[in-house]
């Protein structure tokens, strides 16, 4: 059965960005389907839209589910390989949904990407994020790509759990000199430019950047002041602050940080070099959601990689 006329499609709007994508669609009285891994019954926006498995092992089946969709937002990629998914394989995965949306004659194709990706980087992370732009760009769609910093809502992960330890250990260890800069950009920045983004026809690629860039060691001191922590920061050769942090999310068998991720934040790949697209000022949204930062965990393989519905 497939969507109607007036529908877009989302990839994971129980998830994340997708989530954000997906609101903003309804907020414009769109019809939303989402192609997602499992449904989620208990996510607010189960009743607001049509699910459909993401299954990438029956393009004929993703074809369908796509069938009178005008526009797909694409969300999917993987933080980090696991149960034999690599990147290379999230990459195969994005050419067989774009065959799919091209048998579905989806007239656009929307691509959240990340800042900074390049096909001769020495992380595979961003190496295969344009890897995947290049598939994007060749499938013969209309097409538009998103490229965001670090993106910061009420469901981050990296910032939550930022805090959940800022609240509860009296040392935090920050990775090498925490000079290195980042640039945050709000998760509904990235939804409003990607709807907008899905207006045209022609071909483009645009950052998604928030309004501050700041040095990593002054954005951890920020959290830390609207949690009202008093850990004390010290700094720590990067390779043993990645383990300390990992060491901790072990009791969640989670992975808090990895390595690809730090060595981008120190090669400051989360860092625009346009003009920043974003308005939510990440100063004043973390003053204003610190007491809900780091109330809990948050686990990247319980989020995305578990097969149970939740």
């Amino acid at each position: 059965m497939g969507s109607s006329p007036n529908a877009s499609a989302v990839t994971g709007a129980f998830s994340y960005t997708g989530a954000y994508i997906a609101r903003a669609l309804l907020e414009r009285n769109e019809q939303v389907i989402t192609l997602s891994r499992r449904p989620d019954p208990g996510h607010p926006l189960s009743a607001r839209v049509r699910f459909a498995r993401l299954q990438f092992e029956d393009a004929d089946a993703l074809a369908a589910a796509l069938k009178g969709a005008h526009t797909l937002y694409n969300t999917y990629w993987i933080r980090f390989p696991r149960r034999g998914v690599t990147f290379s394989s999230a990459v195969a995965n994005i050419r067989v949904l774009l065959r799919a949306a091209a048998r579905a004659e989806v007239r656009r194709i929307v691509h959240i990407s990340v800042s900074n990706p390049a096909e001769d980087s020495a992380l595979d992370y961003f190496r295969h994020k344009a890897l995947a732009e290049r598939a994007v760009a060749e499938s013969g769609l209309s097409f538009a790509v998103v490229r965001p910093t670090l993106i910061f809502g009420r469901e981050d992960i990296l910032l939550h759990n930022i805090a959940w330890s800022l609240r509860r250990f009296p040392l935090w260890t920050i990775p090498g000199d925490g000079r290195y800069r980042i640039q945050p950009v709000a998760a509904e920045d990235v939804a409003r430019l990607a709807l907008e983004v899905a207006a045209g026809d022609e071909g483009l690629t645009i950052d998604a950047a928030g309004t501050e860039t700041l040095p990593f060691e002054a954005l951890v001191r920020l959290i830390a002041r609207a949690v009202g922590s008093r850990a004390r920061l010290v700094h720590a050769p990067p390779a043993v602050a990645r383990a300390l942090a990992n060491l901790v999310a072990t009791t969640h068998r989670d992975i808090m940080l990895t390595r690809q991720e730090l060595t981008g934040l120190q090669q400051e790949l989360l860092v625009s070099h346009h003009r920043p697209r974003g308005r939510v000022s990440f100063t004043a949204w973390v003053a204003q959601h610190g007491h809900q930062l780091g109330a809990r965990y948050v686990s990247e393989r319980a989020r995305n990689w578990s097969t149970a519905p939740r």
